[in-house]
């Protein structure tokens, strides 16, 4: 019952209370974060992690058209949200984008990996 309830959580926006509990959660387990990753930079990502990076790029290359340039750093979260909301709608373009952009994604992961084994 409790993961159903995070799942369903994943599409809204969090509220003030909601950010401030995760800002805490994350500076609690800041020091186990930071040795996961380190773990993580050596591993290749398995494929569903990887059409996941692919998806994410996609959306932000959409994204950027969309914007026309500006940063979304400098957006405020009225701004973000229509942003979000017009991503939602191109979802068909954003996967086929995805496929498209994935043997680059593929090999970014490989080199990121061969470049932290060596450290």
């Amino acid at each position: 019952m409790q993961e159903d309830k995070k799942e369903l959580e994943v599409d809204e926006a969090l509220d003030a209370r909601q950010r401030m509990a995760k800002k805490m959660a994350m500076k609690k387990n800041k020091a186990k974060i930071k040795i996961g990753k380190k773990k993580a930079m050596k591993r290749a990502a398995n494929p569903e992690k990887l059409k996941k990076m692919a998806m994410k790029k996609a959306r932000d290359v959409i994204a950027k058209k969309l914007v026309k340039g500006k940063d979304k750093k400098d957006m405020g979260m009225s701004g973000k949200r229509s942003l979000e909301k017009k991503l939602d709608k191109k979802k068909s373009a954003i996967k086929k984008l995805a496929k498209k952009l994935m043997p680059k994604v593929k090999k970014a992961n490989r080199d990121k990996v061969r470049a932290n084994k060596g450290k």
